[in-house]
């Protein structure tokens, strides 16, 4: 993981492949927009490759006999020194600079991989499934009453919104009476 920290990953070095990858994908963008999309990619790598040590700091612990509850805070604290490291080492690095915010970025994928594993895979899937029917409920919600006040057509949110809300009542409803 350090090598990525070295000056061949830095933002210039991948800049110089990705923005003419990208310019040439997509005429159309804006120097601006090409940067941005630069900034992106490079943040979703942290997280990817933050996910994919603390899933196999995870694999490594629980098959190793350790409890899944204990595997996961030592997983989320390997994974923050490990990041904790890299950004320091990266500070150190002429064309690399060291950010708290990347060890955020980075703790949060180590969240991605561990929260998931830690409640289970079929658990962490429902509760994801959850909260984004409430966000599409209450942010569809908030969109039509918007839609509405500035004298527009809500659009295809008339047909989701209440899926949505259908689709929560039927899960609340199955819910209780799995539990009977």
């Amino acid at each position: 993981m350090l090598s990525l920290s070295s000056a061949s990953f830095s933002a210039d070095n991948t800049g110089s492949v990705l923005g003419p990858f990208f310019a040439w994908l997509v005429p159309s963008l804006s120097p601006s927009a090409l940067e941005a999309i630069h900034a992106l990619i490079r943040k979703a790598a942290h997280v990817t490759e933050y996910a994919v040590l603390a899933a196999l700091w995870w694999r490594a612990l629980t098959r190793g006999g350790m409890r899944p509850r204990r595997a996961a805070w030592l997983t989320l604290l390997i994974g923050v020194t490990v990041a904790a490291v890299d950004e320091t080492h990266q500070s150190f690095v002429p064309s690399r600079t060291g950010s708290v915010r990347d060890v955020l970025i980075d703790t949060a994928g180590v969240l991605l991989a561990v929260v998931p594993a830690r409640l289970g895979w079929h658990n962490a899937l429902e509760r994801v499934a959850a909260v984004l029917l409430w966000v599409g409920l209450v942010g569809g919600l908030a969109a039509l009453a918007l839609a509405w006040a500035a004298g527009v057509g809500g659009g295809v949110l008339w047909f989701t919104v209440p899926v949505a809300a259908a689709v929560l009542v039927y899960r609340r409803r199955r819910s209780s009476a799995d539990r009977v």
